[in-house]
């Protein structure tokens, strides 16, 4: 058994604790992957600091490293790739399916080989993820698209992409990413109408512009790309998790604490700010830092996820987590994913008061004037760190069951919550791992 297919871990946490004190933010998840598969695109070496030690990277760099590439650590979060030598276009399965950002392989791919074979995406279970805007950006680039026996696969005409236009329906950012991994190399000029801004996909264009892609526009909804015939290596650092970030700003808000978050970007989590604020909580902010003092929550808020720069949808979970603590009535609207109101259940368990409409993208929520402690089980990353906020404020002690969806995410968050006051444990009597083929150490954080 390794780290990919270990047994149930779980979290106690001793809710109480108001959190005070300064924490520095994590390397972006979201930003980390794609870049880790863009990679493939390079003709040398490349260097990536800030990269987070979370399960969900052990899953990419072992992909990377079925298809031949070689991945090392060289310090605590900097990860070396080297390309030369993949010379596979087809993606296992076995690892696919614990990985949505696995599905950001088709375009480098795609790219580099002029074919991609790709199961269809696996990972947290969300709700429906298509993959037609996928499909339609590829054959925009003059690609042969088909999906058969669970597999995407997509091959260039003569064995070269050619750039064209493309149009999505709705940002997607999986499907920006792809349509710009893919058109980098392409012969000619592409443009990508209604894409995705989020900051992550950000992230991406720059660092493909530091191999030498050209990509205009990046931030804004319409990407102009200058294909070229080949990319370099780059030394390159990843941007703070604005998710993480979230999650630590709404720790000290959920415990009624004073949380500083040093080393992110504040811009990145400005809807998320703003709710605070409409509940009471102050916020204040620097160049690379964000304060929340929450000893005077007032009552709830509306909140509506949306793409960026709108309600990040995965802070939804741990916002909701929140509003049960906060006086009076709000509502959560979840408009991204179509089944991500599945952890209610679970802090129904702990005494939370709120309603899913039977449409299952809204949920009502009452606040409680305290939660309990309970046993309750995460079934994804974002509603894991949820559960542990609502811990982190209940009478008593919580345990949390799925631990290893949290450490997809999140990198040692029970240690940074530690650090603030919280009291939060890992299992003992955790299960060893055997080491997987590879180099990739097998632990949750592998040592260097």
């Amino acid at each position: 058994m390794n780290v990919l297919d270990r047994l149930d871990t779980t979290l106690r946490v001793v809710g109480g604790a108001r959190l005070e004190g300064s924490v520095e933010v994590q390397g972006a998840k979201n930003a980390a992957l794609p870049i880790m598969a863009a990679s493939l695109l390079a003709r040398g070496k490349v260097t990536l600091h800030r990269v987070p030690r979370i399960t969900d990277v052990s899953v990419m760099w072992q992909l990377l490293e079925a298809l031949g590439a070689r991945v090392s650590f060289h310090g605590p979060n900097t990860v070396v790739i080297d390309p030369a030598n993949v010379n596979k276009y087809r993606a296992p399965y076995t690892l696919v399916r614990k990985l949505a950002a696995s599905f950001d392989l088709c375009g480098p791919l795609l790219g580099r080989f002029g074919r991609a074979e790709v199961p269809l995406p696996g990972g947290c279970i969300l709700g429906t993820r298509a993959t037609d805007m996928h499909e339609a950006a590829f054959r925009s680039l003059s690609a042969e698209v088909s999906v058969a026996h669970g597999y995407l696969i997509a091959s260039a005409l003569d064995g070269v992409l050619q750039g064209g236009a493309i149009g999505f329906r709705m940002p997607s950012v999986g499907a920006t990413k792809n349509a710009m991994l893919a058109a980098v190399t392409a012969r000619g000029e592409t443009t990508i109408e209604n894409a995705a801004m989020e900051p992550e996909v950000v992230d991406l264009a720059n660092f493909l512009v530091a191999m030498g892609a050209q990509i205009a526009g990046a931030g804004t909804d319409t990407l102009r790309i200058n294909g070229v015939r080949e990319l370099h290596g780059v030394e390159y650092e990843i941007i703070p998790d604005r998710i993480a970030t979230g999650t630590l700003m709404l720790a000290g808000a959920v415990t009624r604490g004073d949380v500083t978050v040093k080393s992110t970007r504040p811009d990145d989590v400005i809807a998320l700010q703003a709710a605070l604020m409409e509940c009471g909580v102050d916020v204040t902010s620097g160049d690379d830092w964000v304060r929340v003092q929450a000893g005077n929550v007032k009552g709830g808020t509306d909140v509506v996820t949306a793409p960026h720069p709108g309600f990040a949808t995965d802070l939804q979970p741990q916002m909701l987590s929140f509003l049960c603590t906060a006086p009076g009535h709000s509502v959560v609207e979840e408009s991204i994913f179509n089944a991500r109101f599945s952890y209610v259940n679970e802090l129904l368990r702990m005494g939370a008061d709120v309603r899913v409409a039977m449409d299952n993208n809204t949920a009502l929520v009452k606040g409680v004037t305290s939660l309990s402690g309970a046993p309750v089980e995460a079934p994804d990353i974002r509603a894991g760190a949820a559960l542990v906020l609502a811990g982190l404020a209940a009478v008593g002690e919580t345990e949390i069951i799925g631990l290893e969806y949290i450490d997809r995410g999140y990198e040692r968050l029970e240690e940074t919550l530690s650090a603030l006051g919280g009291q939060v444990q890992r299992a003992s009597g955790i299960i060893p791992f055997s080491e997987p083929t590879g180099t990739f150490e097998t632990s949750v954080y592998p040592s260097v």
